[in-house]
């Protein structure tokens, strides 16, 4: 593992550090967070229980509460679902993690209105703690009728130092989703999102060269 001697070199403040060594300690790269790039651990919204899940397999509770480091609203036909309104969520979770979710429908009308007031007091979704929770729905217009569930979001301020943290973290690294990146996508709003796709086609534009995209 590389090492750095933190008297000569600037220690980030995502990266942990030695007290006796005062060497930088953490991942290959140094860091606390553990992230393989574009493949974050997979959280989902299980809307037909209203659960949130890992992986779809390890059930957790009808509420999350994480703070967003990245994300982006868009529309697209992903995951064999057809096309749908979707909100895609970056977040460290509780075993540093770097972490995806994923919403649709309903549950994004919801984040938008998260975010309108956190706009108008100069605040994003990275400098809160959101708390993602379960509702029950039903819908009257089949018999029997049909359950499902969509999310509702509330926040509070979050510490400043782990924003500091986590920001800093985020400007080191390409956050994104290889399963889910298409180069279709209707994006309506992205932060802090990492676009394999745009940057292919910026490189095209700087030297006139065919650049692949590596999977």
């Amino acid at each position: 593992m590389e090492t750095r001697n933190q008297n000569s070199l600037e220690v980030k403040p995502y990266q942990p550090v030695n007290e006796t060594s005062d060497e930088v300690v953490g991942d290959q790269t140094g860091s606390r967070f553990k992230y393989l790039e574009g493949h974050p651990r997979q959280y989902r919204f299980d809307a037909k229980e209203g659960l949130f899940n890992i992986n779809g397999t390890d059930k957790l509770d009808s509420s999350l509460t994480f703070q967003p480091i990245a994300w982006r609203i868009f529309t697209d036909n992903i995951l064999n679902m057809g096309t749908k309104n979707w909100a895609e969520i970056f977040f460290i979770d509780e075993k540093n993690c770097v972490s995806a979710l994923l919403f649709h429908g309903y549950s994004v009308d919801n984040i938008f209105r998260l975010i309108e007031p956190l706009f108008y007091d100069d605040l994003t979704l990275a400098d809160v703690v959101v708390t993602a929770v379960a509702q029950k729905k039903e819908n009257t217009r089949i018999q029997p009728k049909g359950v499902y569930y969509i999310a509702n979001f509330s926040y509070q301020p979050a510490d400043p130092a782990r924003t500091a943290e986590l920001k800093a973290f985020v400007q080191e690294h390409k956050i994104f989703r290889q399963e889910t990146l298409t180069d279709i996508a209707n994006v309506k709003t992205a932060f802090n999102y990492y676009n394999p796709f745009h940057h292919l086609n910026e490189q095209e534009m700087l030297d006139g060269t065919d650049v692949n995209l590596v999977n």
